[in-house]
């Protein structure tokens, strides 16, 4: 699985890097959150399309 963030519609809210913060992290200068990972490992995978789920405006893109 891979993960990607479209950053038009990311709005900084850190609800993924609380979900999956193995993955996702926060740009303090950007106030965006970032992938940190290439591949997504097998145990996280859950937890990444959970942080998907709970992204109001979409903005985080699972491509399995």
């Amino acid at each position: 699985m891979k993960v990607k963030i479209d950053y038009d519609l990311c709005m900084g809210d850190r609800n993924c890097n609380k979900v999956c913060p193995e993955v996702f992290a926060y740009d303090q200068d950007k106030l965006i959150s970032l992938v940190l990972v290439d591949v997504v490992p097998a145990p996280l995978e859950d937890a990444v399309r959970q942080a998907a789920r709970e992204c109001a405006p979409g903005a985080i893109i699972v491509e399995e």
